[in-house]
């Protein structure tokens, strides 16, 4: 199995692509599974479009699912933050990419990214982890 982790800076925006770091990650792999997981308790990955406006939809999105006020019963750090610990619940913290040829098997328009609305911790990583096949 190989692995690598991918560390990154996420104050200032909730969605980050991840494609680049991940298709470098696999170039030389051959066939396999790719495993994307965020060892965090308030982000998740997952594949979408991006540059279409569908960054600010999610935000949308997550704002009505998850308001940033004080209604959770998790209550410590910035207001709303009980919010973030249940974005994992929306937005998985693991998944499962095939790999063919060392490219990632991803759809026309979907980029593997990391989404995190959690201001109090700015500082994320990601695991990535290969498994022949």
């Amino acid at each position: 199995m190989q692995t690598a982790e991918i560390s990154l800076e996420t104050r200032g925006s909730q969605v980050f692509d991840l494609t680049a770091e991940a298709a470098t990650f696999c170039r030389s792999l051959g066939d396999g599974l790719l495993s994307v997981y965020a060892p965090h308790a308030t982000a998740g990955v997952a594949l979408m479009e991006l540059g279409s406006g569908s960054e600010p939809d999610l935000a949308e999105v997550l704002e009505r699912l998850l308001p940033r006020d004080d209604r959770y019963r998790h209550r410590h750090g910035s207001r709303g933050h009980g919010a973030d610990h249940l974005l994992p619940v929306f937005v998985s913290p693991s998944l499962v990419i095939p790999v063919v040829g060392g490219r990632m098997a991803l759809g026309t328009w979907q980029s593997l990214v990391l989404v995190d609305l959690n201001q109090d911790n700015p500082h994320r990583r990601v695991r990535l982890s290969f498994v022949s096949g």
